[in-house]
């Protein structure tokens, strides 16, 4: 497992964004799910259920913030005062930043999924491998999608690729040898450019090499309207905790 120098797993979950499109007046990751959990919180026990107690989550703030801090006055907080003039690149951009040595894991405050997806995911930790988790048995054109190079590494990744072998599903992870050459790329994105545009530019210009992880058998949906909360609902309750006798 790729740990920080103290042996902590760090994460991130980007959850500053306005979320117009789903019409609540809280940010979506304070969105209550069926099981009585917010979709923070979900996300947060998945992590320290998949990957460990001790896990290290920060969380990029904007749009009322205190609402988010008050909820979880267990997490760490970094504050992206352009919450409404930027986009996930910056948030991003500000929590490796302020960053332990190591690699970080990190999702959109939006993502609801199935746990087995961290336990899935954990030889590419475990190597300290840069990846994007991707969905492959769907392509929709307003989502993020991807190619792959002759080496079978991401080339493309944007909502604007054609071609798409599948979609990336908002859980992703940077290695630590990478993450200085990532922050970089983001510095130099506009300010409304998702994050995607930061791995794709480290991929053409600095020869980043981006494992696409397909994880199209387990349950995940982004959660932008209404329709995505009514799938994210039906999520099987029994995939929403991890056995514990896996861990």
């Amino acid at each position: 497992m790729n740990r920080t120098a103290d042996g902590t797993v760090q994460a991130v979950v980007l959850a500053a964004g306005l979320g117009t499109r789903l019409g609540r007046p809280l940010p979506k990751s304070q969105t209550v799910l069926r099981d009585g959990r917010t979709i923070m919180r979900q996300q947060v026990d998945h992590l320290r259920s998949a990957l460990s107690a001790e896990v290290r989550v920060t969380v990029v703030v904007g749009f009322k913030a205190t609402v988010v801090m008050e909820a979880h006055p267990d997490l760490r907080f970094v504050y992206n005062e352009r919450f409404d003039s930027t986009n996930t690149s910056k948030s991003l951009l500000r929590a490796l930043e302020t960053s332990h040595p190591g690699g970080v894991l990190w999702m959109n405050g939006d993502v609801v999924f199935d746990p087995r997806i961290l336990r899935h995911v954990q030889p590419w930790l475990d190597r300290d491998e840069t990846f994007v988790c991707v969905n492959t048995a769907s392509v929709a054109e307003e989502e993020v999608k991807y190619t792959v190079d002759a080496e079978g590494f991401v080339r493309e990744l944007s909502k604007t690729v054609r071609g798409g072998l599948g979609e990336a599903v908002g859980i992703n992870h940077v290695s630590s040898r990478d993450k200085a050459v990532l922050v970089e790329e983001l510095r130099a994105c506009a300010d409304d450019d998702y994050f995607e545009r930061g791995l794709e530019t480290a991929i053409a210009r600095r020869g980043l090499h981006v494992a696409p992880v397909d994880v199209s058998r387990f349950d995940v949906v982004e959660v932008d309207f209404e329709e995505d909360l009514q799938r994210a609902d039906r999520i099987e309750a029994d995939h929403l905790r991890l056995d514990p006798l896996l861990r």
